[in-house]
C-alpha cells in the first residue's frame, strides 16, 4: 500500500532566507560577468579607447555591487543572529575583553 504524500511546505521566513543565501552566493559571478561584459562589446575598429565611460562603469557596478552586497547582509543578519542564539553562543557586547 502506497503511503499518502505529505506536500512539501517551507515556512515563508526560511524560505526567503535561504533565497538571499542563493542571491548572496551568487553576488561574486554576477560582478564578474558585468566587470568583464564591456570587454564583449568593445569594437574592434575603434582607434582610441574610451578610458572615461569604461572607468564611470567599472565603477558604477562597483558601487551597485557594494549596494547589493549591503543589502543582502541587511537580510540575512537577523536570520545569522537567531541561529547564532539558537546554537548557544553569547555574542561579545562592547567593552568586555
Amino acid at each position: 500500500m502506497a503511503r499518502k504524500a505529505t506536500p512539501l511546505f517551507l515556512a515563508r521566513r526560511s524560505y526567503r532566507r535561504h533565497r538571499l543565501m542563493d542571491a548572496a552566493r551568487l553576488l561574486p559571478i554576477l560582478g564578474v560577468v558585468l566587470i568583464f561584459l564591456p570587454g564583449l562589446w568593445h569594437p574592434a575598429d575603434a582607434g582610441r579607447a574610451e578610458t572615461a565611460s569604461a572607468l564611470i562603469y567599472f565603477f558604477g557596478t562597483w558601487a551597485v555591487l557594494i549596494g547589493l552586497a549591503g543589502a543582502l547582509a541587511r537580510g540575512l543578519a537577523p536570520a545569522l543572529d537567531a541561529e547564532d542564539e539558537a546554537e548557544g553562543s553569547v555574542p561579545a557586547t562592547r567593552g568586555e575583553a
